[in-house]
């Protein structure tokens, strides 16, 4: 090797080395820096011809585990749709099993009953009864609001979750570009990928995908149930909020909007492509969760107003008429029942509020004078009737129950939906998390980058030592 050969060789040391320190101080610097990956500088031997000449700097390498990348992130799609669905089962469960849930006005209102039958000419205890009774209609209507409200929730999210999709996917799609232009020029696009990355995460939240990058550095986004969301251009996801939605509301009734893909209908149930993330779930506390809890309701609803609207309790009301809980003031029609909850509202004959009178829940809703005040037998016929085991219709198991056994078991079934959705979603956390702590332990470690930066101070001293020692050669032969 010639002098000249020795100094072009330990230059082109001298700029790996430098470069390599770049690298290092940039991870180092990054070391807290969300989505950023560890870079390692690549180095291979330089050529002149058939001639080994030096080192040179073939690029800048990001350091991800793909295949534990994607199954972050699937995992993360998980935990996020298992959390909502948690946190909606405890939502709910908190207002029919919580402080004065409807087994508990039920029960006030059973023993109302009793204390108006045992002394029937007290207005006062009349007026007791009839606040609890309206307490019973006030504990259905706010349970029913609450679910309402839950799906109003969960639509606006759905609303929030597509557009911060489209953004991302247009900011992927700009970011592949840029990435592929940089690819063909030969310049380092970590920095690019690392935004990218991120874009990509807040995507997979929303919904699971699998990521196939191509050999110029684009990648394109299928979800995991085979929608293609990015490939070359992105795909745009299209929903429609509702802003206020009634318990009769749905999405097959075509009240409540879908989701679409490039404008073409997408399945939106559990089975659909984008099925599995935040997206997903929250379709499912509007269109499954929350109508389920909503029809556990309504069916209570009807138990309570058919046990009042029995022809046979009360021989005072006209044919076919309302008892004391009504379908906003009209007899209940079976074949009316969604919504029931929330349309419940007290006889008018028996509320002064509304032109009625106390003595009518004594004497008949249908009587045009007051009775005997101390006949108290109506009252304790409609306490016979609140208590009566009855098959209700609806959801739950056909079994002979009282209006207040019917209560406590629609709340062991939320109860238990809420333990089941907890723990799954539990599962989900705990799994997301541990692969979390994988992904964070191949980042960047400074302990290592600092031991790195050892060697690189020595290369690059061994180099310089190499330069000093070929100057003082030439130095030699020009001194000749």
């Amino acid at each position: 090797m010639t002098l000249s050969a020795s100094l072009a060789s330990a230059q082109s040391g001298l700029n790996a080395a430098s470069r390599g320190a770049g690298v290092i101080s940039a991870n180092i610097a990054n070391a807290l820096t969300e989505g950023y990956a560890r870079r390692e500088i690549r180095l291979g031997a330089q050529h002149y011809g058939t001639v080994g000449q030096g080192v040179q700097v073939e690029g800048i390498s990001r350091q991800v585990d793909a295949l534990l990348l994607r199954d972050l992130r699937l995992a993360h799609a998980m935990a996020e749709g298992q959390d909502l669905r948690a946190a909606f089962h405890g939502r709910l469960d908190d207002v029919m099993a919580g402080p004065g849930n409807l087994a508990g006005r039920i029960d006030g209102f059973d023993a109302a009953l009793i204390a108006a039958a045992a002394l029937p000419d007290s207005d006062t205890r009349l007026a007791d009864l009839l606040v609890q009774a309206g307490s019973v209609i006030d504990g259905f209507r706010s349970s029913a609001a609450a679910i309402q409200s839950a799906r109003m929730d969960a639509d606006a999210a759905i609303a929030v979750d597509v557009a911060r999709l489209n953004n991302a996917l247009d900011g992927i799609a700009r970011l592949n570009a840029d990435i592929a232009a940089m690819g063909a020029g030969r310049r380092d696009s970590s920095a690019l990928q690392d935004q990218r990355q991120i874009l990509i995460d807040q995507v997979a939240a929303i919904v699971p995908l699998r990521s196939l990058p191509d050999a110029q550095g684009r990648v394109a986004l299928y979800s995991t149930g085979g929608a293609v969301l990015l490939d070359m251009q992105p795909r745009e996801l299209g929903f429609t909020p509702a802003g206020v939605i009634t318990a009769d509301m749905t999405l097959a009734s075509g009240a409540l909007s879908g989701l679409t893909l490039d404008g073409q209908p997408l399945r939106s149930d559990d089975g659909g492509p984008l099925a599995g993330g935040r997206l997903a779930a929250n379709l499912a506390i509007r269109d499954v969760l929350a109508p389920g809890a909503q029809d556990l309701l309504d069916a209570m609803a009807r138990d309570l107003v058919e046990r009042f609207q029995d022809p046979a309790l009360d021989p005072t009301r006209a044919p076919g008429g309302p008892g004391l809980f009504t379908d906003q003031g009209a007899a209940f029609d079976p074949a009316d029942m969604v919504g029931l909850s929330q349309r419940l509202r007290l006889a008018p004959a028996a509320d002064p509020a509304q032109g009625g009178a106390l003595w009518r829940l004594r004497d008949g809703l249908g009587a045009t004078t007051p009775g005997p005040t101390a006949q108290g037998i109506l009252l304790q016929e409609l306490r016979t009737a609140l208590n009566a085991a009855r098959i209700a219709t609806g959801p739950l198991p056909p079994a002979g129950r009282s209006l207040s056994d019917l209560a406590n078991a629609t709340i062991t079934t939320l109860s238990a939906q809420r333990l089941q959705a907890e723990t799954s979603a539990g599962f989900a956390m705990a799994r997301a998390a541990t692969l979390e702590q994988m992904h964070l332990a191949q980042g960047v470690d400074s302990d290592r980058e600092l031991q790195d930066l050892l060697l690189i101070e020595q290369a690059f001293g061994a180099n310089a030592r190499v330069i000093s020692t070929v100057d003082d050669m030439i130095q030699t032969l020009l001194g000749l």
